[in-house]
């Protein structure tokens, strides 16, 4: 069991859930504001997308992460900033061409996943460690793709976030750690029941977990409904934990939640299970982060 308990929130994501929630966070301006909320509420890590305002479709623009970033550093509230790497990643196939990509498709190169990242110097961001059926699409993330992520990544002084969608995303993040192309101590994120990767079971993080190597910072999330089981579950693993609406957008059944409202229930887990919350400090030193300029 792990009593000292780094909380990530993941702010907005990228899926397709402005229209099913009415305070999804779109504009900069929003989310920079809901991963303040969430840090007042006692997330020590905000991990964050960006939108086009006007539609609330997912967006990789340099400027709307530049407004989130600047209105998270100008508020005064203390925390780890984590960017996502994984847009530039989506491909789906024409029906009657495979071979080419049908609408909903983005699909760029590594190095341009990483835009904002090198503009930005975040002191996380996070790294897709393989290529994945996505519901009805696929992400795409080859080998090559991501040892250039990689280094680019440490070349910056960026702490990756390895991504693990299912067991052999985590085995090839194993590899660019024996590889060199991530510092130590590394960080892996278990990501649960999204189609079509590792369910949201006991059996498979256990599974994952034991794949981590010796060492290592771990933490998981699910999505939808066992969003808060598996917080249970991943301190009780001995890992780290994440929430927030990119994963879930109900407090309970019918009931809309927000970011910090996600953040305060994990905590409560958290205590009831004995352990704490840590601050961004502490995460900070336990996770390795170099100091930010």
């Amino acid at each position: 069991m792990n009593r000292e308990v780094i909380v990530t929130c993941a702010v907005t994501g990228a899926g397709d859930t402005a229209g099913k929630h009415p305070d999804l966070p779109v504009t900069p301006k929003q989310i920079a504001e809901a991963a303040v909320g969430a840090a007042k509420a006692g997330a020590a890590i905000v991990h964050c997308h960006v939108r086009e305002p006007e539609t609330g479709e997912p967006s990789r623009k340099i400027e709307y992460y530049a407004e989130v970033v600047e209105r998270i550093r100008d508020s005064g509230v203390d925390a780890v900033i984590n960017l996502t790497a994984g847009m530039g990643g989506d491909f789906f196939p024409k029906e009657d061409n495979p071979a080419e990509a049908g609408p909903g498709s983005d699909l760029v190169g590594p190095l341009e996943r990483l835009a904002h990242v090198e503009a930005l110097r975040p002191e996380i961001c996070s790294l897709d460690c393989g290529t994945l059926n996505f519901g009805d699409g696929t992400y795409i993330s080859t080998p090559p793709m991501l040892r250039t992520m990689a280094a680019k990544i440490k070349e910056l002084g960026v702490k990756p976030e390895l991504e693990c969608f299912d067991s052999g995303h985590l085995w090839f993040a194993n590899q660019l750690v024996k590889d060199g192309l991530v510092e130590d101590p590394p960080l892996y994120q278990i990501c649960l029941g999204i189609p079509w990767g590792a369910p949201a079971t006991t059996g498979a993080m256990k599974t994952m977990v034991e794949m981590v190597p010796p060492g290592a910072n771990w933490t998981a999330f699910a999505i939808s409904a066992m969003e808060m089981p598996m917080v249970a579950q991943a301190v009780l693993l001995g890992g780290h934990v994440r929430v927030g609406l990119e994963d879930n957008l109900y407090l309970e059944r019918g009931v809309f939640a927000s970011n910090a409202q996600l953040v305060e229930k994990a905590i409560r887990i958290i205590e009831l299970l004995g352990a704490r919350a840590v601050g961004p400090a502490e995460a900070r030193e336990t996770l390795g982060l170099r100091p930010r300029n």
